[in-house]
């Protein structure tokens, strides 16, 4: 398959893609076990009554943005598995720009498909997309928002980041980052940022946290922070956020407000949940947790974003992935969905990493399959057979947030740093191979 070209690897794709939405039908119809996502059967009702004119909060557990029940709406007239088809397109979407990405940074052909490839034909990625999850549609996003900056278009990026950010929350986590690699150095005013390619990178030696981070010291960020493309990046992704929040709040009111945005920070789920507090918030169950209870959960987060943002933003990409790991392994309650958030990041950090596949690689692929399949073994007896297993699956919980951070140092440690960008400096600049 590597040998064919990318046309033909996206129209198989496709084809698979339209199978498995088919096969799901069938399924669907035909054996106990829906092959369809539960939340599918979520957004399709609120996109119902959407149609008919009513709040889509209406339907119980819509806890998303009016957005995703308003392009689901054909749902109701053209065919029950528009949306399937709509994030399954987007899934495409996904591998065309992991492959826009790398081109752009003279990443081989070759790597490029093999990059391509991991995202379009991994089980996990693909089977989200057919099932009827939406997480494809910020996946694509994140990809051409990081499309948008490396061609330095920051107001369409703006558009996109404020337009993402209100239909699925934790993209938030991003800003801090993006501002970082607004650096003036970089982005001058009607001249395109100067790219570092693949090929000047690989010849580079691996470098250290404090080598790779120099450039980006907290002082120097901050006195710098007022530039003229920061703050168009602020004020339009802000107010792209705010408009769309303030229309749906205008039709839907504080019900919108609530489940849309302020349920995601104070959510508590006791089954079905990879997190390390999974436990504590089982037994507390019962209780009313206070607010400051739930918001502490975010410090651990806070803290390791900040530590990860401050050395790693001068590699946006980088940058975005470790974040995404981090923000995913300690949040207060994981589902498996969360998984493809930092999936689509892979494909584009893998050309820059001196990690063998085998056995290093391979080993990193094991063992996190390993620690997800202990914890779905206690899941299952907790859910299926009734048994008390809850602290077993609390230790289950540890060992998989132990995995994650074990092979994320790893990949940190393996990972060839390279800048995005190279530095303005006259005409014969353009010239020059990074430093």
């Amino acid at each position: 398959m590597i040998s064919l070209k990318p046309g033909s690897i996206f129209l198989i794709s496709a084809i698979f893609r339209v199978g498995l939405i088919l096969y799901g039908e069938w399924q669907d119809a035909h054996m106990e076990v829906r092959y369809t996502d539960v939340d599918y059967l979520v957004f399709s009702d609120a996109a119902s009554l959407m149609a008919s004119g009513q709040s889509p909060y209406k339907r119980t557990t819509y806890r998303y943005s009016p957005l995703l029940a308003f392009l689901l709406i054909p749902n109701s007239f053209i065919a029950g598995s528009w949306g399937k088809f709509l994030f399954s397109a987007s899934d495409l979407f996904v591998g065309l720009f992991i492959r826009i990405i790398l081109k752009q940074r003279k990443v081989p052909d070759h790597i490029c498909t093999y990059s391509m490839l991991i995202w379009l034909f991994n089980p996990f990625t693909f089977t989200i997309g057919t099932r009827g999850n939406c997480e494809p549609i910020v996946c694509a996003v994140i990809l051409w928002i990081i499309i948008c900056l490396i061609n330095g278009n920051v107001v369409q990026a703006a558009c996109w980041y404020g337009l993402i950010v209100h239909f699925r929350i934790y993209p938030i986590i991003y800003a801090l980052p993006i501002v970082l690699f607004l650096d003036p150095r970089f982005f001058q005013s009607g001249v395109k940022p100067l790219l570092c390619d693949w090929t000047s990178d690989q010849g580079k030696i691996r470098q250290i946290n404090s080598q790779v981070t120099n450039q980006f010291d907290a002082w120097i960020a901050f006195k710098s922070i007022f530039t003229r493309s920061r703050i168009l990046f602020g004020l339009i992704s802000g107010s792209v956020f705010l408009l769309c929040t303030g229309f749906f709040f205008q039709l839907y009111g504080w019900e919108f407000l609530h489940e849309a945005l302020l349920y995601h920070l104070t959510r508590t789920d006791p089954r079905h949940n990879f997190s390390i507090y999974f436990y504590h918030i089982y037994l507390n169950y019962e209780r009313d947790l206070s607010v400051l209870e739930k918001l502490i959960s975010f410090l651990p987060q806070f803290i390791v974003q900040l530590v990860l943002v401050f050395c790693f933003a001068k590699d946006l990409v980088f940058c975005f992935f470790v974040q995404t790991v981090a923000f995913v392994a300690f949040n207060k309650v994981i589902t498996a969905q969360y998984f493809v958030w930092f999936f689509c990041l892979l494909p584009l950090i893998l050309p820059w990493t001196n990690m063998k596949f085998k056995w290093q690689g391979l080993c990193c692929i094991l063992l996190w399959m390993g620690a997800q399949t202990h914890w779905l073994l206690w899941g299952y007896m907790l859910e299926f057979k009734g048994k008390n297993v809850f602290l077993q699956l609390w230790m289950a919980s540890l060992l998989f947030l132990a995995a994650n951070t074990f092979i994320l140092i790893l990949l940190i440690r393996h990972h060839n740093y390279a800048p995005v960008f190279r530095q303005h400096t006259g005409l014969k600049t353009k010239q020059k191979k990074c430093e």
